[in-house]
């Protein structure tokens, strides 16, 4: 018979099942079950038996779409292969293909937890956003167009920011996913990020700092986060790598802080010598730590994170909004100044220290900065203590002049 929509739609159920066949001698036709369920099917010979093969079901698989998949078939089978095999083969490597659930889980096992401090951002962004849209599909069925739909979902509610972030672990992942032979191309190729970022500039003045330092005193927060945040100031290291230290990588007899490869950016050992600022902070955060393994330890049994202390200052910062009045954060505004992130902390310390015309090498030494030459890279094993010593003190000594020498004894009040 000739098939079209009409003859097809025509066959009607049967007590029995039967076949009919489209008059072109190839071996394609349509079963019709006693229930009145149609399904495209392409009989052939193979090594001398007589296969069948299941191509899909009608109406779900048009008849255009049955040709084009019975023409591959047959292709298949003109080159001397059974597509029915085939067929098999490919189904079965479909239902053992992870998810993206599964996915996510291996990225952070295999790639996140082993190289990056934050790997918990990592996961609570992926838990957040992707795995509710995308979670129960196949990672290789994922295209383009699914990471735009949902990078917009995240847009559209408020949060560019948080888009672009978002975006950025994801097209981390799906590059793991490659190089594991898990996919073999990534469906974040030329994707832009959704929002323009602003490169931060903020410096706190000397003012700003010696009103930051007194007004943790009062500020709603854990003793050990307002220890972190100085720490952070009189240092010029990472949040992540001051408040997820241990007590292990610190010598305070010789005044050391050794951060291991796993834990620095550049996945390089790095000394950071403590001055006698950052040595009476250390100490009070042993009162506070007692027995933990951390500097500073949260009430979960592991130490506090970037998050939180990121949240703390937020919640004691006084805050602007594009010309709208000053309003007050749910703990009010303890610092008294315009509103700043831990890590501007970092960089009102960089800052400082160049005003004090220290070199500029010198301070990226400080900061654990990765200078891309051939010969830094892999020759200049240089460890710079003594500048970086240089360094620390001198910008120690500029912060105790900026809060008035107000620093012996207790660096805080401790709450009681």
């Amino acid at each position: 018979m000739k098939f079209t929509d009409k003859s097809i739609k025509a066959l009607k159920p049967k007590s029995d099942r039967y076949e009919a066949w489209e008059d072109n001698g190839k071996g394609f036709g349509i079963r019709v079950s006693p229930t009145g369920v149609k399904s495209w099917i392409f009989i052939y010979r193979f090594d001398g038996l007589a296969r069948r093969m299941t191509l899909g079901r009608y109406p779900a698989m048009t008849l255009a779409e049955a040709h084009t998949v019975h023409a591959k078939a047959n292709e298949q089978f003109g080159k001397g292969t059974d597509p029915g095999v085939l067929r098999t083969q490919a189904n079965s490597d479909h239902r053992g293909s992870p998810t993206v659930t599964q996915l996510v889980d291996e990225y952070i096992e295999k790639w996140a937890k082993p190289r990056k401090r934050t790997w918990e951002e990592d996961a609570r962004m992926l838990s957040k956003d992707v795995i509710p849209y995308l979670g129960r599909r196949k990672a290789k069925d994922i295209k383009r167009r699914d990471i735009i739909l949902l990078i917009d979902e995240i847009v559209d509610r408020g949060s560019p920011i948080a888009a672009n972030r978002t975006l950025r672990i994801i097209r981390k992942m799906f590059s793991f996913a490659v190089k594991r032979g898990v996919l073999d191309a990534s469906p974040c190729i030329e994707i832009d990020a959704p929002a323009k970022e602003n490169q931060r500039e903020r410096v706190l003045t000397e003012d700003e700092i010696k009103m930051f330092w007194f007004g943790l005193d009062n500020a709603k927060m854990s003793d050990g986060t307002k220890l972190a945040l100085k720490l952070l100031l009189v240092t010029a290291q990472r949040k992540g790598e001051v408040t997820q230290a241990e007590w292990s990588e610190f010598d305070l007899k010789k005044g050391w802080w050794t951060i291991p490869k796993v834990k620095s950016k550049n996945e390089r050992t790095h000394r950071v010598p403590l001055s006698k600022m950052a040595i009476d902070i250390l100490k009070q955060a042993k009162e506070i730590s007692e027995d933990s393994i951390w500097i500073f330890p949260s009430t979960k049994g592991r130490s506090i994170t970037p998050r939180s202390i990121s949240r703390a200052v937020r919640n004691n910062s006084k805050k602007k909004s594009h010309g709208s009045p000053k309003h007050t954060p749910p703990y009010g505004d303890f610092f008294n100044i315009d509103h700043f992130t831990p890590h501007d902390l970092r960089r009102t310390a960089t800052s400082m220290m160049t005003s004090l015309k220290i070199a500029e090498l010198d301070v990226s030494k400080v900061l654990n900065h990765t200078i891309q030459t051939v010969t830094s890279k892999h020759y200049n094993l240089y460890s710079y203590d003594n500048e970086k010593q240089s360094a620390l003190r001198k910008w120690g000594r500029r912060l105790e002049a900026i809060i008035g020498g107000k620093t012996q004894g207790k660096i805080i009040q401790l709450q009681k």
